[in-house]
């Protein structure tokens, strides 16, 4: 028999984590810097890392994770690319590359120093089994300020999606609008870490506005399509998971790729 009292957060993490990074997917596709979900990722994994190595565990891996996640964010943000000469992108591979050196260099102390890595090994897969009602709170409120900012600055997005350079001179402060979605962003992607995993979630971000873009045309029927396809993929791949016992991100990222797929062959026999 269901055990509701331990499979319902479980079950809602994967809903709120495939929903929230759903709908962050279409600003990142639209932008075209999917590549940001592996950056953060890795930034928040080596923070972990050297949190562990400082003597924290379990739920208080979290803090180091995000001040490493939050720091590279701001980094990224602040760096003028006609400065730098360097685009976003490009800015986002090297900061990613610091970041994934650092965290494996970590992973290498763990051996020199006779320590046990298997608190940070477990948040390069990620496990739904492991989410308490405590995690789906933590995770819905960092949905819930990273939705009340985009709506709060929906034209200021909008206008930097298509050219920050624009935006800054039509007025904005594009820097610092940019600068507070990174930041939360670092905060939604650092949260979900626990149940979608450091090396997955970077499908996670990127696939459901993928899928949407497919079906459906304007900015806010892809996103509202995004969330739901991002859901279902949070939840469908925990039950496909739960049912098959293997690792629930490694699931929910097979389920949300499916699902793209689906929705490339639909558009393609819509057309014909």
């Amino acid at each position: 028999m269901l055990d509701l009292a331990f499979w319902a957060p479980v079950m809602a993490g994967g809903l709120v984590a495939g929903g929230s990074c759903g709908s962050l997917s279409v600003y990142i596709v639209a932008m075209r810097i999917p590549f940001l979900g592996v950056c953060v990722a890795h930034a928040a994994l080596a923070g972990a890392v050297f949190g562990a190595l400082a003597g924290l565990a379990g739920d208080l891996l979290l803090w180091p994770a995000l001040g490493a996640a939050v720091v590279t964010s701001l980094l990224l943000g602040l760096a003028d690319p006609r400065r730098t000469r360097m685009d976003t992108n490009i800015m986002m591979g090297l900061l990613f590359s610091v970041t994934m050196g650092l965290a494996f260099v970590g992973f290498g102390l763990f051996g020199v120093l006779g320590r046990s890595d298997n608190d940070v090994r477990s948040l390069l897969w990620g496990s739904l089994a492991y989410c308490r009602w405590g995690d789906v709170r933590l995770m819905l409120a960092a949905s819930i300020v990273l939705g009340l900012f985009l709506l709060a600055f929906g034209k200021e997005m909008r206008a930097i999606v298509f050219s920050r350079q624009d935006a800054a001179a039509a007025g904005i402060q594009a820097t610092a609008v940019w600068c507070v979605f990174l930041v939360l962003v670092a905060i939604l992607i650092t949260v979900n870490f626990q149940t979608v995993g450091g090396l997955m979630i970077y499908s996670l971000i990127t696939n459901p506005a993928a899928a949407a873009f497919q079906l459906v045309r304007g900015s806010v029927r892809a996103l509202l399509l995004a969330l739901v396809l991002g859901g279902i993929s949070g939840l469908g791949g925990f039950l496909l998971s739960a049912a098959t016992d293997l690792p629930s991100g490694a699931v929910i990222v097979l389920v949300s790729s499916l699902l793209v797929v689906a929705a490339f062959g639909w558009r393609t026999l819509r057309e014909r």
